[in-house]
């Protein structure tokens, strides 16, 4: 206030001589005072004004996603248990996001395995919070369960705030050493029991690919909360193999097991072979027909949205463009790329709009692709 004084006191005294002058009757003088009132008049108004611009200021240049995450956490659900690539992914994310959300909220990742996500989709379409402060991250094939005619699926995948995807990947199915598998072929006269989350997730689809478009003889077991406890069961020979076996996972929490041959991937399902998977089968040297790999990329072209995070349906605009553009600063920030690289996950990440486009392709498959690929993946 005391660079404005001056200012207040030349006003004062500028009003004072006005009222002098204008008690001088019947002179010029009278009409000179009225011009002075007036003058000093029009330039308090102007000051007004533009002390009034400047306090608000303030209010007219804030951030209203700021205000709104500033001291609130978001609660960043996972469709699997601990230790799988899922939960390795999210709890990744978790720690590096925050930093570029305005606001700086606190991030929380949460387990809620079911179905590979179906119970998570569920609750974040059905009863959680529509206001950006609940983050999702599913299976693929559990976001689109609705599609595949899932009636336990209360959701609709293409409206979901998809905020981007970490990773692209491949998917395989391994065996462990005690099966007595060596090879796919071996399967077709061998019956094999397979661990899998549930129906609706990877581990549970790709197996039942095997069984239904190439004859393969598996047994499906589900239940298990994530990879890294149907791991475990493989390890107690409870079951003898699993799909849902992704390159990132199995690189970062697996590597060993594969390397020591106690696990062995024995097909894949890229259109293009992948290296680390070594003599692994491809589904799609398997399958005979075009009508036949069009049914496949239905099912296997998923894997190109390997870990995807989402917000629930009607979050408002400014936040969901918030937090897409804080995910793609994420996906490059130096402390997440080195934590990546500590714990040999790929980072090759996706934006939330081409997500969502991603999601709304599927629902334009032929309806007869469709329908095979229904059956291809049905118990």
């Amino acid at each position: 206030m005391a660079c404005l004084s001056p200012s207040i006191g030349a006003d004062a005294r500028a009003l004072s001589y006005a009222r002098i002058a204008t008690r001088r009757p019947g002179s010029s003088g009278e009409t000179d005072g009225r011009e002075i009132v007036t003058n000093w008049v029009r330039h308090i108004a102007t000051l007004t004004a533009a002390a009034t611009a400047f306090l608000a200021a303030p209010i007219a240049n804030a951030d209203p996603v700021a205000d709104f995450y500033s001291g609130k956490t978001i609660t960043l659900l996972i469709g699997f248990g601990p230790g799988g690539g899922y939960d390795t992914y999210a709890r990744v994310l978790a720690r590096h996001f925050s930093k570029h959300i305005p606001g700086n909220p606190g991030i929380v990742p949460q387990n809620m395995p079911g179905s590979g996500g179906v119970k998570v989709a569920n609750y974040m379409y059905n009863a959680a919070p529509k206001n950006g402060t609940y983050l999702q991250m599913i299976a693929t094939s559990a976001a689109l369960e609705p599609l595949f005619g899932n009636k336990v699926a209360k959701y609709d995948p293409t409206k979901f705030s998809w905020i981007g995807n970490m990773d692209k990947d491949t998917a395989s199915c391994g065996v462990w050493q005690s099966a007595g598998i060596r090879k796919f072929s071996d399967m077709l006269t061998k019956e094999v029991v397979f661990g899998a989350t549930g129906p609706s997730a990877s581990t549970g689809q790709h197996a039942l690919v095997l069984r239904n478009m190439l004859g393969a003889k598996v047994k499906l077991i589900t239940g298990y909360k994530g990879t890294k406890e149907i791991n475990l069961a493989m390890e107690r020979g409870e079951v003898g193999a699993t799909c849902g076996m992704f390159l990132s996972s199995v690189k970062s929490d697996f590597d060993a097991d594969v390397k020591s041959g106690k696990l062995k991937i024995i097909i894949q399902f890229g259109r293009t072979n992948e290296p680390y998977f070594g003599d692994a089968a491809n589904i799609y040297d398997l399958l005979k027909t075009d009508e036949e790999k069009a049914t496949a990329d239905i099912i296997f072209q998923q894997s190109e949205i390997t870990r995807p995070v989402g917000g629930t349906p009607g979050v408002p605009a400014e936040r969901t463009a918030a937090l897409r553009k804080a995910f793609v600063e994420t996906m490059s920030d130096p402390g997440l790329m080195a934590d990546a690289t500590k714990i040999r996950i790929d980072i090759r990440p996706m934006t939330g709009e081409q997500l969502s486009a991603a999601f709304a392709s599927f629902y334009k498959a032929p309806p007869e692709v469709l329908k095979k690929a229904i059956a291809a993946t049905s118990r």
